[in-house]
């Protein structure tokens, strides 16, 4: 059976990012989705369309068609007393690097990451991997039929190995495979 609507793939793959493996499924652990329900970048599953299990793939994306370019308005300064709770700041939250949960004045969820900490706290809140170059390269280890099953167990936001980069955004499964779940 080859990669289209409706079908659920079962891939392993590998992303360097910078010359630099960022992400990898695990030994065994095939990454594991929906075909065609966003769950993917749409140029990743463009990309794979088509393919049957036993196919290898290798392919770039470029800023535009992964994470989007850098946007300097998305790095901020934000006060300090912002990240209070009782008056105090939590020991350890204000690292450089950290990744922090945080919401708009409209209530919309957003992770940011701490790029500095002095008087006030910049915080960047583009996508980890956005204005990079993703490098993909796997193989389709099985392709099949989309069951109700399938569709359940996405329903929740979690699936089988839908997002496994480990960033999370805060719900929000920005990332490719491999870009999250870490």
């Amino acid at each position: 059976m080859k990669i289209s609507e409706n079908t659920f793939v079962a891939l392993d793959y590998k992303l360097e990012v910078d010359g630099k493996i960022a992400d990898q499924s695990k030994p065994g652990q095939p990454l594991k989705f929906a075909y065609g329900m966003g769950m993917l970048l749409p140029k990743f599953e463009e990309a794979i369309a088509g393919m049957q299990p036993g196919d290898e793939f290798k392919f770039t994306l470029s800023p535009t068609d992964g994470y989007g370019e850098m946007i300097k308005e998305a790095v901020v300064e934000i006060p300090k007393n912002v990240f209070e709770v009782n008056g105090a700041v939590e020991p350890g939250l204000l690292e450089v690097g950290n990744m922090i949960p945080m919401a708009d004045n409209q209530g919309n969820r957003l992770l940011g990451r701490v790029v500095a900490v002095a008087e006030v706290v910049t915080m960047d809140f583009n996508h980890p991997m956005a204005g990079k170059t993703l490098n993909f390269s796997g193989k389709i280890e099985d392709v099949r039929e989309l069951t109700p099953e399938d569709l359940q167990g996405f329903a929740g936001g979690g699936g089988e190995g839908a997002c496994s980069c480990g960033c999370e955004e805060g719900g929000d499964c920005s990332c490719e495979p491999g870009t999250c779940g870490e």
